[in-house]
């Protein structure tokens, strides 16, 4: 057991100008001045949609967010508890419901097992357990379990719909290292309105030795944190429909937990934070106020080969990390808040801690591994599998085809590890980032663009960003049999189609 201290894109489809009705066998001179007018409209048109591209494409500028004012305590989803006397150990319901973000009004909002957001199921490294999952929206839903590797038939994708009033039973064992993962729907098509609207919620997998270096007391040392950006119209409603863009959609009011303008008291000296990156599209960046360092001391399925200090760090749509904050060796009279990268802050901190300094203590800790994170037998892998992302909007591809649930993409056997080469192909006008996210196996990132990986990433990975012309090579292995989904993690693209299938047999 290892222990620690620790744009848019592509497909440029330009609508060409109508050109000139005129043939070779029709002298220029014979154009009539009601073909020169329609020529006129026809590029003027071109012009408009490509503006149209480029808002939708230039993620460069999106909205700044809205710093927090820091007057909202800080919501810990609730622990998730085990039925009694049931044939079944916990139960998840999708619901409608109501939130108040803002004074004198109510927004209507989905979650699970309450108006907004989801608890926190919590396994145990080789427990087997039975979840019951209900449907109570007036939708049909999917429950996906996000970074759990569990056969095809419990992982929630878009086939496994479950319409409204209806439930069933799945069977989830953690059968796979200490990480933090989540849940979210996965219908195709109705994905990102469903998020946007408040479904998700957190899924640990804890050590089954509760004896551990790292801070592991939940919602006081051991904090979870879903970032989420949002867009309210002016009823302050989540009107999807309205806000909703078709290449990401992207609010400039900051969520976490589902609090707006929230603080944190922290009461411990060294905090352990297990963040989501739970937006459509944003990506985040995330820093300290004061510039100070932290620790990353693991990715989105596991510890970290080894812990990474650093100032920074940033995840794409669905990436996650667990880091450590030392508060004892910070100054307690400046303020201090996790920010985005322009500074705003998102989750500031007041600090009510003793005198207990742990500097000592957390230096003293030791991070144990006797494995190798890719053997050089893994690296010399040739490339088996080639994925292809490209296209922006509702014309986003994966090797040049939008998703079809009747169609499989891929084949792989069941515990044969394979290299995956995923090559983000840009377009005239440069492209954007895609997350690209893989169901049913956490994989190993071998290189982006033959470089061996930044530290931060050394370690069991899910989801990963990869920027255009950029190719990144993944080894992937499949523990379970079933199919899979491939995508890109950017909502609005997953529902339009960026999204594959592969066959575990």
């Amino acid at each position: 057991m290892r222990r620690t201290i620790l744009a848019v894109v592509g497909l440029v489809l330009i609508l060409v100008g109508c050109t000139n009705t005129a043939t070779e066998q029709q002298p220029e001179e014979q154009n009539t001045e009601q073909e020169q007018m329609q020529q006129k409209e026809d590029m003027e048109m071109d012009h408009g949609n490509m503006e149209g591209m480029e808002a939708h494409m230039d993620h460069d500028n999106i909205p700044p967010l809205q710093a927090s004012e820091g007057i909202q305590k800080l919501a810990i989803p609730p622990l998730l508890e085990k039925q009694k006397g049931s044939d079944f150990d916990y139960d998840v319901v999708a619901q409608e419901g109501a939130t108040k973000f803002f004074d004198g009004s109510s927004t209507k909002t989905y979650g699970y097992n309450g108006n907004l957001l989801g608890p926190t199921l919590r396994l145990k490294e080789g427990e087997t357990v039975k979840v019951k999952v209900r449907n109570e929206l007036n939708e049909p839903t999917t429950f996906h379990w996000h970074g759990l590797e569990v056969p095809g038939t419990e992982d929630g994708g878009p086939s496994d719909l479950i319409q409204p009033g209806e439930s069933k039973i799945v069977t989830l064992k953690a059968d796979q290292p200490t990480a933090t993962l989540w849940y979210h729907p996965h219908p195709h098509e109705r994905t990102a309105e469903q998020v946007f609207k408040g479904l998700a919620g957190m899924l640990y997998i804890d050590e089954s030795d509760v004896t551990t270096d790292l801070p592991n007391t939940y919602g006081v040392d051991d904090i979870p944190l879903i970032f989420q950006d949002r867009l309210f119209d002016k009823n302050q409603q989540l009107d999807y429909e309205a806000l909703m863009n078709s290449d990401g959609t992207i609010g400039d009011i900051s969520l976490v937990n589902g609090t707006l303008n929230p603080k944190l008291t922290v009461t411990e000296p060294l905090m352990r934070f297990r963040i989501l990156n739970g937006a459509n599209a944003r990506n985040y960046t995330f820093r300290l106020s004061n510039g100070a360092t932290f620790v990353q001391i693991a990715s989105d399925g596991g510890l970290l080969q080894e812990p990474v200090e650093t100032d920074e760090i940033t995840l794409s749509p669905s990436e996650r990390a667990e880091i450590l904050i030392d508060f004892s060796a910070l100054d307690s009279n400046e303020p201090i808040a996790i920010t985005d990268e322009e500074g705003n802050a998102l989750l500031p901190f007041d600090l009510d801690l003793d005198n207990r300094d742990v500097t000592e203590e957390t230096e003293s800790m030791s991070w144990e591994d006797n494995t190798t994170f890719l053997t050089e037998e893994e690296k010399s892998l040739s490339v088996t599998k080639e994925i292809e992302l490209y296209g922006m909007m509702d014309m986003v591809t994966i090797n040049g085809k939008k998703f079809d649930p009747g169609r499989i993409d891929l084949r792989q056997e069941q515990g044969v590890s394979e290299v995956w080469e995923i090559y983000n192909k840009p377009d005239e006008m440069g492209g954007m980032n895609h997350p690209f996210h893989i169901h049913g196996t956490q994989f190993k990132i071998i290189s982006r663009d033959g470089e061996e990986p930044d530290p931060k990433e050394q370690g069991l990975k899910d989801s990963v960003l990869i920027e255009p012309g950029e190719r990144v090579r993944l080894l992937v292995t499949f523990p379970e049999e079933g199919i899979y989904m491939y995508h890109c993690h950017i909502l609005e693209h997953e529902d339009n189609g960026m999204m594959g299938q592969v066959e575990v047999y």
